[in-house]
């Protein structure tokens, strides 16, 4: 039995490397010693104003210093934190806080009138801690960040009345576009074990703080994530970071800055880097296409990316630039973390791996809805299930828990609706989400599938397919895409690009060109409203 938590692991790594950089944003730069102060100060500000166990610390907050400290004085204190998506209207901001039992919510100056807004449906927060982002003055309803951290209230950790313990949660709320966001519940020692598994320096399963003392001999890995810290790609990715003993960069542009980016990369010689699939892959690989010779990237090592697809041809590009990097390609979600892994490298020593091609982890196995494992080289289709160290459930929700969280077999799984097949070889091949799943004449297409097959058409930058109804079939496929600059749609080429690479059913029978497909942060696409275009489109150009 492991007894691992947050708060123990990082103080230990501030009070063995005080003077490593930990949080980096531009020029503003925190090292080990500040980081650790810093969120010992909101966390003292957090007792003071009469914070209790069983409340949580909500972070509506854009990538910055400021999200990680407050997640740290979180956990210290042994509350969870809360991401919240930035792009929430306030309906679904009101749900989502008193949900969670919000009571703080940090927030970017510019989210003051929106949160205003919110404040009044609101019985839970009592505490409203407002960034300064140079949006506007700090409200009256609320107190200043910067003059809780500048406080050093006392000497040593601050530790809650109540103690800590590893089964104090990290709360991650998972919206998705099929319903109100789900508080995904991880025991904090499961979290930590999952990621140090896979992290660059591997703290001892069972050293306790002494080991993480010994194993932290120098700085850790300079890490970058492009991926926004509300998402778990983001989050789970600078956890590992920064329990290393590393750095986290985040991004001054909010909007995917690919020049930052690059920029930073090779001025802070960055080891790591997390993505979202091709929607970022895809425009670094063209700005380095595009001036071959203007950045240094040769310190990258590992880019890495998770819960979207990213294709096989953007990988090999970006390893032309990059001979030493490793493109790793993680199949997981916030209810199961490490199912699967696909890495690429230049060599092809750690393979050339293809667009959903995964090989499957240790506690992972493909699943029939009675509990059966898909035989390889079977072609029957199941569901992806980890068992193990898995959430204990949705915050609130015990049906929903029940149906995602199963016992099969003698085990409890971790299933979040994702199907695949297994191969011969054992490869584990992804299809995609059974939620958004097409019924076609009674055949299923998963849409994910049939749009990596359009996106191998040369003109087209991003795809989502869509089921629209259809008197005879019952629904078809119907593609929306984005394509390059200056490129005008062939709607023919496409569908005979997806023919060549799958059955004839899965072809969409019309493809429709937008100008963005309008992807949130973690590269997810909004299958409700293009399913609504989808159908309006179609109804336009008679079917």
């Amino acid at each position: 039995m492991t007894a691992w938590n947050f708060a123990d692991v990082w103080e230990t790594v501030a009070a063995t490397l005080p003077e490593a950089p930990a949080l980096v944003q531009g020029r503003r730069r925190l090292d080990w010693c500040e980081f650790d102060r810093r969120a010992d100060a909101l966390a003292a500000w957090l007792l003071a104003e009469g914070a209790e166990p069983g409340e949580t610390v909500a972070q509506y907050l854009y990538s910055s210093p400021e999200y990680l400290v407050s997640v740290f004085a979180a956990f210290k204190l042994g509350l969870a934190p809360v991401n919240t998506n930035y792009r929430y209207a306030p309906s679904e901001l009101a749900y989502l806080w008193d949900n969670a039992d919000a009571g703080t919510v940090v927030f970017h100056g510019e989210f003051a009138d929106r949160v205003d807004r919110v404040r009044a449906e609101l019985p839970g927060p009592r505490r409203w801690v407002w960034v300064d982002d140079g949006s506007g003055p700090c409200p009256p309803w609320a107190t200043d960040w910067d003059e809780i951290v500048a406080s050093s209230p006392h000497d040593g950790p601050t530790l809650p009345r109540w103690g800590r313990s590893p089964d104090q949660l990290y709360l991650v709320y998972t919206g998705g576009t099929t319903g109100l966001p789900k508080g995904v519940m991880w025991r904090q020692d499961d979290l930590f074990a999952l990621l140090n598994a896979s992290a660059a320096v591997r703290h001892p399963d069972d050293g306790g703080l002494e080991g993480v003392a010994a194993s932290l001999v120098k700085p850790g890995p300079v890490h970058l994530t492009a991926a926004p810290l509300m998402h778990g790609t983001g989050a789970f990715s600078s956890f590992m970071a920064l329990s290393s003993g590393g750095s986290v960069i985040t991004l001054v542009d909010r909007h995917f800055p690919v020049v930052e980016i690059l920029d930073t990369v090779e001025r802070e010689q960055v080891k790591s880097i997390a993505i979202v699939g091709d929607a970022m892959a895809k425009p670094l690989l063209a700005a380095l296409d595009a001036e071959p010779g203007r950045w240094d990237i040769s310190s990258l090592r590992v880019m890495t990316s998770s819960g979207v697809m990213w294709s096989a041809p953007v990988k090999q590009g970006l390893l032309a630039h990059a001979p030493r990097l490793l493109c790793v390609d993680t199949l997981g979600s916030s209810e199961a973390v490490g199912m699967a892994l696909s890495v690429a490298s230049a060599d092809g020593e750690r393979g050339r791996a293809g667009t959903a091609s995964f090989t499957l982890g240790d506690d992972t196995k493909v699943l029939t809805e009675d509990g059966r494992e898909v035989v390889p080289g079977s072609g029957e289709i199941g569901m992806i299930a980890m068992r193990g160290r898995v959430p204990l459930g949705y915050h609130k929700d015990p049906e929903k828990s029940a149906a995602t969280f199963r016992h099969l077999g003698g085990s409890r799984w971790s299933v979040p609706g994702d199907y695949a097949t297994v191969d011969a070889d054992g490869t584990l091949r992804l299809l995609g989400r059974g939620s958004v799943c097409i019924n076609t004449g009674g055949e299923k297409v998963y849409p994910e599938e049939v749009e990596e097959a359009v996106k191998g058409h040369p003109d087209v930058v991003d795809a989502v397919c869509v089921g629209v109804p259809d008197d005879r079939f019952g629904e078809v496929v119907v593609a929306m895409v984005e394509l390059s600059p200056g490129a005008e749609l062939d709607e023919q080429a496409v569908i005979a690009e997806v023919k060549e690479h799958l059955a004839g059913y899965k072809a969409p029978k019309r493809v429709h060109a937008l100008a963005s497909l309008d992807r949130a942060a973690n590269g997810k696409a909004d299958y409700k409203a293009l399913t609504r275009r989808a159908v309006e489109l179609t109804s336009d150009t008679g079917g």
